[in-house]
């Protein structure tokens, strides 16, 4: 069931509005548990104008994400334990090796991940194509563009 929001139950305009696909893939989570936390309440959608498919605002969107942020299910992940925020699941789509060093590929989401660790690492950690991973990375200059 979907809330409608905004003035006469559809979204209003003046923000930019986001399909629960692409809630999902902003949030890092699946299409159905966007669809669960609007049904639930914990998120809000509605029709877009026109009555076209269900959207959510963008702030609704961006509050959401960050209370994902400062309350996350620490549970699924190691994030309470590494110092490194900006966690990307993926697969690992290739690993090169040689005796002292590896190199392991992946693709997290629509970005491909590369690096440089020693054989020893890769090996004791499994990392072969098909194996699902984190890559962390930690740095000390972001720069942050506009799609």
């Amino acid at each position: 069931m979907c809330r409608p929001v905004g003035h006469n139950g559809v979204m209003t305009p003046t923000s930019p509005t986001y399909r629960l696909a692409e809630a999902a893939e902003i949030l890092g989570v699946s299409d159905d548990t966007v669809r669960r936390w609007v049904e639930a309440g914990r998120l809000l959608a509605g029709p877009s104008e026109g009555g076209g498919p269900t959207v959510i605002q963008g702030p609704d969107l961006a509050s959401l994400a960050a209370s994902l942020i400062d309350e996350p299910d620490r549970d699924r992940s190691r994030a309470s334990s590494v110092s490194a925020r900006n966690r990307l699941p993926g697969i690992v789509t290739a690993v090169k090796r040689d005796t002292v060093m590896a190199q392991v590929e992946m693709v997290c989401g629509d970005q491909r991940i590369v690096s440089l660790m020693s054989s020893d690492a890769a090996e004791e950690l499994g990392l072969e194509p098909g194996v699902r991973a984190v890559a962390s990375v930690k740095s000390t200059n972001v720069v942050i563009e506009k799609p």
